[in-house]
């Protein structure tokens, strides 16, 4: 298909919106905004500033690629879930304070553009299966730590999304039923754990209860600043309490990895987020934790890597999302 046709993908998380033109044919995402979600500020604020991204993306996209505004043929939205596709609607996010909202029939009101929706880390898979690590792959896992940590599954390269929209919700897995007390309500979550704000909630734990750390320095003293994000550039600065915090951290997502594989069997698990800018200090403990956990033979044929398409692995695969409904097959 000519690449003269772009599709808007918008990727709305917990702690960042980007949005950006994808083409239809894959390869270049023209227009790139990435804002604060700004999720306390409410929902009709949220909305606001996605429509105001995706005409500034229109905008600029044309612009760089000298085309006219009719290029764009639609929207693809990938949201924290759950979410009832068909309606358009997120039924409950706990990262972002919503119950039953139609975000999908707003977005197409203010813009005038066809929409559809799907939950974001399906969206992050779909984009990395299409354009990223996963390509060629027929059964893969996809992964992404954030503010929560989300999930998509490909299926004989297919999206798995289960009997009601809500396969895949990876992070509220429980690997400790009587542990942390997780956002959505539950005990024990792989998201209390291993998600960015529990990375950070476990490294204060520790500095505050007396241990030696670089952190405190990289935040000035204010402790109620560390953030995952500190926590890896303090692995990089050669801090051996945060490279433990980090282990620990691979040590829970490797427990739930671990429990994916053996129930799925996936040729690979591909890792993205914030929290995969710890390298090797993440990898290698996950890897061999998931070797202690998993069967051998479905551990031995399932790669886990690193995203190749990053941050933007959700807006491709939210314009992807829109393709495969619309267009047909990618």
């Amino acid at each position: 298909m000519s690449d003269r046709r772009y599709i808007i993908g918008v990727d709305l998380g917990g702690t960042t919106i980007k949005v950006g033109a994808v083409p239809v044919g894959g390869g270049t995402v023209l227009g790139m905004r990435t804002l604060p979600t700004d999720a306390h500020v409410g929902a009709k604020f949220v909305v606001d500033r996605i429509v105001s991204m995706i005409f500034e993306v229109k905008r600029d996209a044309a612009r760089e690629g000298g085309f006219g505004e009719d290029a764009f043929v639609g929207i693809g939205l990938g949201s924290p879930g759950p979410l009832d596709r068909e309606a358009g609607t997120v039924i409950e996010t706990p990262n972002l304070g919503w119950r039953n909202f139609p975000l999908r029939d707003l977005i197409v009101k203010a813009t005038g553009l066809e929409a559809e929706l799907d939950n974001d880390a399906n969206a992050a898979t779909l984009g990395e299966w299409w354009q990223g690590a996963g390509r060629g792959v027929d059964h893969l896992v996809g992964v992404t730590l954030g503010t929560g940590i989300g999930g998509g599954i490909m299926l004989g390269g297919e999206l798995y999304h289960g009997t009601s929209d809500v396969a895949a919700e990876i992070g509220h897995m429980t690997i400790d039923f009587t542990g942390r007390k997780c956002r959505c309500g539950n005990y024990g979550c792989l998201e209390a754990y291993a998600s960015g704000p529990a990375i950070a909630a476990r490294a204060l734990e520790g500095l505050e209860a007396g241990a030696a750390s670089l952190i405190p320095d990289l935040v000035g003293g204010d402790l109620r600043t560390v953030t995952a994000e500190i926590v890896s550039d303090a692995i990089v600065a050669g801090d051996d309490y945060a490279v433990g915090v980090m282990r620990d951290t691979a040590a829970f997502l490797g427990a739930g990895l671990a429990n994916l594989i053996n129930i799925l069997n996936p040729e690979m698990i591909v890792v993205s987020g914030g929290v995969t800018r710890a390298g090797k200090h993440l990898f290698d403990p996950l890897r061999r934790e998931v070797r202690k956990r998993a069967f051998r033979p479905a551990a031995e044929a399932c790669r886990i890597v690193s995203s190749e398409l990053g941050g933007m692995a959700g807006v491709i695969g939210a314009a992807a999302t829109y393709h495969l409904a619309r267009l047909g097959g990618l």
